[in-house]
């Protein structure tokens, strides 16, 4: 049987590399990826070679050695003698306070003057804009000078506070306050509210699925107001209502007891709450525009109030545009918090910054600043993201 020439020939020709778009993109990313670790190894070669002729030493074993300076502000116990590893866990834990309270404080300001600045009410939309327009165009740092220049220069010393309540004073030195005395009561009326927040959410979940099976709403709300606070309440009238506090009061030059919070702390989470705030609210204007119309005229056809068609109808489905450029403001908030170097807050780029300047080992701390910085965001960006999957559209 005699073969065809043409079923011979049935193998394409082979084509040069150069002409093949998939190997070329292999080859291009391999020689990027050369370049990348050949200008790593020339800027470690040159930093060694500066770090050997300058005598300057290296490694991460300073971490372990007394830090030798005090830090103004600790929410756990601390002193000159202790460590630089203990210094830096200060700072990480200061600029996760301002963080975390100025967070949650940045979302309701926005979610507020957000819905303010849609309202029909003119005044209320107008000044909602303002703010907006004035806040956005003011740097981060310039607000911070601002309110702390108000409570060195506006408020009076301690001797002449202001007393607006029983043991509540307000001076140069901070805010004073009440704080109630140890006892075991407190630590299991937390844990009440803990259970009553895990309860609070089975509920809500069981609630969803009686709903959707019958049609019929529950007061999960007033359910979970009650649980949340209801359970401490009774913990707490369990042990007898213990109710002593530690007042502050004047000694010497300034207030004992009590809790104080600087004014240092108030300034920076005021003007990271009143920046950060104005850029989440244009955030929850540009999501709730972007609801259908559709949507608000349906439920106002079923006799629906105003209330009940933002938080019901009108928020739920904003959500899912406002969630991630809502978390890149969160994720601002977090960085701009360095800027408490500014006006003197201990937070973890300060403290890091004295220890540098101590040891001379700005390599290291240098590198402990982006690893620290870089997990705060990563950390952020995965619990969003996991909130945003959630709040997503499921598609069939």
């Amino acid at each position: 049987m005699v073969q065809n020439s043409s079923d011979t020939n049935n193998t394409p020709p082979a084509v040069p590399f150069w002409y093949d778009p998939q190997k070329r993109m292999l080859a291009y990313q391999a020689l990027a990826l050369l370049a990348v670790f050949f200008c790593g190894y020339i800027i470690f070669t040159n930093t060694q070679a500066n770090i050997a002729r300058q005598s300057i030493a290296t490694g991460f074993g300073f971490l372990w050695e007394s830090c030798s300076f005090d830090i103004s502000e600790s929410l756990i116990s601390y002193s000159a003698a202790d460590t630089y590893a203990k210094a830096f866990l200060v700072g990480i834990l200061n600029t996760l306070k301002v963080s975390v309270v100025g967070t949650f404080l940045a979302l309701a300001l926005g979610l507020f003057v957000g819905i303010a600045r849609l309202s029909s009410n003119w005044l209320v939309a107008k000044l909602a804009a303002l703010y907006i327009d004035v806040m956005q165009n003011i740097p981060t740092l310039l607000q911070l000078f601002f309110w702390y220049a108000i409570f060195y220069q506006s408020l009076p010393g301690p001797r002449q506070a202001l007393n607006p309540t029983d043991g509540v004073f307000l001076c140069n030195r901070g805010l004073m306050l009440p704080l109630p005395e140890s006892n075991p009561a407190f630590f299991y009326m937390l844990i009440a509210m803990l259970l009553g927040l895990l309860t609070t959410i089975l509920v809500q979940r069981w609630a969803k699925a009686r709903q959707d099976a019958t049609g019929k709403p529950f007061p999960v709300f007033s359910v979970g107001n009650a649980l949340v606070w209801g359970l401490p309440l009774l913990v707490w009238l369990g042990f007898g209502a213990p109710m002593t506090l530690d007042m502050p009061h004047l000694k010497g030059f300034n207030f004992r007891g009590g809790i104080t919070i600087s004014p240092e702390f108030i300034s920076l989470l005021i003007g990271l709450v009143m920046y950060t705030g104005a850029f989440i609210a244009e955030v929850v204007r540009a999501g709730i525009e972007a609801v259908n119309k559709g949507q608000i005229e349906a439920a106002k056809a079923l006799g629906l109030k105003k209330g009940k068609i933002l938080r019901l109808i009108v928020i739920p489905q904003a959500m899912r545009i406002i969630i991630p450029p809502l978390t890149s403001q969160m994720l601002n908030l977090t960085k701009n918090s360095s800027l408490a170097v500014g006006i003197g807050y201990p937070d973890f780029f300060s403290i890091t910054n004295t220890a540098i300047n101590q040891t001379g080992q700005a390599i290291e701390g240098v590198i402990i600043i982006m690893l620290v910085y870089l997990t705060f965001s990563l950390s952020t960006s995965a619990f969003m993201n996991w909130y945003n999957k959630r709040a997503q559209l499921i598609e069939r």
